[in-house]
This record gives C-alpha cells, structure tokens and sequence, in this order.
C-alpha cells in the first residue's frame, strides 16, 4: 500500500489517515508532499492525489481510498473491525459516533486554531464558537473515560478509532495551551507519548517547509 500525507506539521487529515494506517499493522508505503507548493500541484495533475485533490489517499493496488474517515474504514475491512473499534456494542456505538462528529463538526476550532505541531501560543485568543467546541469535546472526553476508559488510557481503554481521531484535537490543545481538567491533562498526555505521536511529532519538527497562515497568532 501507499499513503500520501501532507506536511506533519499541519496536515490534521493527515495525521489521521497516517495513525489509521499504522493501528492497521500492515505494511505501507509513505510519500510526504509538501501542502500547496510545486510537489503538490504536481501530485495533482499526475492523479496521485486524485479524485480528491487532497491528503491523505491511499492507494493499495487498483483500489484509491481517500478522506480519512475512509481510509480507516477501508482497513478496518482488511484487518478486522475489532482492531479500530470497541467489541462491546455500547462502546462501539459511542466510538462511532464521536469520531462521526470529529469528521463533521468543530469548525470554528478548526479554522480559529490549525494543527501546527511545532508551535506554541501563550494567551491564545479563541472567539465563544470555538471556546464551545472545546466544551463539547472535553463532555465527550469525559462520558467515554467515565463509562468505557478502564482499560487503559486511551478514550475506550485500548488505542482505537475515536483516538485515531482526536489525536490531532490533542496537538491543537498544546499548541494553544488550552487548560485542560485532570481526566482530559491524563488522556492528552496518553496520546502525546504514544509511540506513534512521538513518531510523528518527530518527524514535523524536522521538516523545513513553513506556510505563513498556519503561523498567525489567533485573534478574537
């Protein structure tokens, strides 16, 4: 298989189609193509980024698997649904729909705060939209740690599909500092220390590639 992921730095999607990949356990193939700059337009116009025009795809032999929403599905096809999702049908239930809203909602975080690893924002203003998503996700946070977190540290005790998802939501809150109570500071750092993230933080701290937006301070 091959994955194409945009710069680790900034690419969230990307992140997310990179971990889904890694929980597959199967072997792949991974090309970087820096966002919005001349590898990326010539991505494009060869079809390696098609039909979407975006990161991340995969590509595994004549299949072409794009949103990272897909992409983990599509693997969790190969390798078993029980490796991504909880067993239990509560749990599992849950699990789909949190990640159901990560895929389709937050967007005043995601436009006021962008993923930029390397960053950090002292007094980050964020405007009431975004300071509610915030809310929402730490509610979510809390229900799923509550009802289904005993087994480990990770939002449905063992790492899975709904961490797969907001492990980008966790590299936003340190990046603008976000205050977290005990539970989300606990799962947060969960996620930040999985050898993955560290692979991954790794890796963007190393990259040269700088895109001026994703550099502004927010304002409210």
């Amino acid at each position: 298989m091959k994955l194409i992921v945009g710069n680790k730095n900034y690419s969230s999607w990307s992140l997310r189609g990179w971990l889904a990949a890694k929980q597959s356990g199967l072997p792949f193939e991974e090309i970087t193509v820096p966002l919005y700059g001349e590898e990326w337009e010539q991505a494009k116009k060869v079809g390696d980024l098609q039909p979407s025009g975006k990161a991340p795809v995969l590509w595994d032999g004549e299949a072409v698997v794009w949103d990272s929403l897909a992409i983990l599905e599509y693997l969790a096809d190969k390798v078993g649904r029980e490796r991504f999702w909880p067993k239990a049908d509560a749990p599992r239930a849950m699990a789909r729909a949190m990640v159901a809203e990560m895929h389709s909602s937050y967007q005043a975080l995601r436009s006021e705060c962008p993923m930029n690893v390397r960053r950090r924002v002292d007094g980050a203003q964020i405007t009431d939209q975004a300071a509610a998503d915030i809310v929402r996700i730490l509610q979510l946070w809390a229900e799923a740690r509550a009802r289904f977190g005993n087994g480990g540290p990770f939002l449905f005790g063992t790492f899975g599909a709904a961490d797969v998802f907001y492990a980008p939501v966790v590299s936003r809150f340190i990046t603008y500092q976000v205050n977290l109570p005990g539970f989300a500071q606990a799962y947060a750092e969960a996620i930040w220390q999985h050898e993955w993230m560290r692979q991954w933080v790794k890796a963007a701290e190393e990259e040269e590639w700088v895109i001026a937006q994703y550099e502004e301070r927010p304002q409210a």
